[in-house]
């Protein structure tokens, strides 16, 4: 079974299947790489509780930096996030996002 949960036209804010969890890709508001990334990850602890998950099920995490250079910034927050022996599967690359204001998005699965 698939639920969809906060569906609209274009996506689902979480879809859950067979036990896990997938997030659309969160960003935050905020001038720096640390501002954003410490709101996109706020986003994704309440659709992870939304979703009956948490950030220590967390199974893999997707991160687009809209400039490699912000790669220490952004780890900073990250590394204090992430709850200690549940770092997740990571992959992080630099991309073009949305809007120029943005500096990070992050896409998080996870088990329910």
């Amino acid at each position: 079974m698939i639920e969809r949960i906060e569906t609209g036209t274009r996506m689902s804010k979480i879809v859950k299947h067979n036990g896990v969890a997938y997030l659309c890709g969160q960003v935050g508001e905020g001038a720096t790489v640390a501002e954003q990334t410490r709101d996109c990850l706020s986003r994704v602890d309440a659709l992870l509780q939304k979703a009956g998950s948490s950030r220590a099920q967390m199974l893999q995490a997707i991160i687009w930096l809209a400039d490699m250079s912000d790669f220490a910034e952004m780890n900073a927050v990250w590394d204090a996030w992430v709850p200690e022996g549940a770092a997740p599967a990571r992959a992080c690359g630099e991309a073009k996002l949305a809007r120029d204001v943005l500096k990070v998005e992050i896409i998080v699965t996870a088990a329910c």
